[in-house]
């Protein structure tokens, strides 16, 4: 049976179809404020002989998922959420998707997962990374589109588009849904909006170029 909403009479001021503009203003809030502490923690800074990046932390022994281009060499320091410097090892890449897998020894909090497949046009989504050096920046937006990549200068074949702010720092970092799974690692921005790598193609490449090790 389907439960009907109706006014109260008598305690207007609880009817749930009328709930306070502030009191939903700052329930948008907490959450939101929620979950972008829930990515800070899974939520690493990388740098390289070629400047640096975010990366997200993939599982708690050690593996994270950042983009090809922020690691292009074999090694890269990796400042932990705690602040903490680690050597970071390359173990894998994937040009044509624009990852890496990059190792360290310590024990991280992983990311929640969701199947990229069932993201759809009008979700919501956030984007956390380190732009212009401002770690665990936030921003949000709505996604545009999933599918094959069009654009030339886009190397990956699937690609999840969203109406979103990035900038350099923001790759590698992760674009997690409203309940703060994460959906894909920002990449880059192509055509005014932001690409990134879908959750479903980073774990077949953890499948058949990390697992194999």
């Amino acid at each position: 049976m389907t439960q009907v909403l109706e006014r109260d009479p008598v305690h207007p001021e609880q009817d749930p179809l009328h709930a306070p503009a502030t009191d939903v203003a700052e329930s948008m809030a907490t959450a939101t404020g929620d979950l972008a502490a829930t990515l800070h923690a899974s939520l690493v800074a990388i740098r390289s002989h070629a400047g640096g990046g975010a990366g997200t932390a993939w599982r708690g022994d050690g593996l994270i998922i950042t983009n090809n281009h922020v690691v292009p060499g074999d090694e890269a320091e990796v400042l932990l959420p705690d602040g903490r410097a680690r050597p970071g090892r390359v173990v894998a890449r994937d040009p044509d998707h624009d990852l890496a897998a990059v190792m360290v020894e310590a024990t991280l909090t992983p990311v929640s997962v969701a199947d990229s497949s069932r993201l759809r046009a009008g979700e919501m989504v956030f984007a956390i990374g380190n732009p212009w050096g401002l770690r665990g920046s936030v921003t949000a937006g709505i996604v545009f589109g999933v599918g094959p990549a069009m654009e030339d200068s886009v190397p990956m074949r699937q690609v999840i588009r969203a109406d979103i702010q990035l900038a350099p720092g923001n790759s590698g970092g992760p674009l997690a849904d409203a309940r703060g799974r994460v959906v894909g690692i920002n990449s880059m921005i192509a055509g005014g909006m932001g690409v990134a790598v879908p959750s479903n193609t980073i774990i077949e490449f953890i499948a058949t170029h990390v697992d194999v090790l």
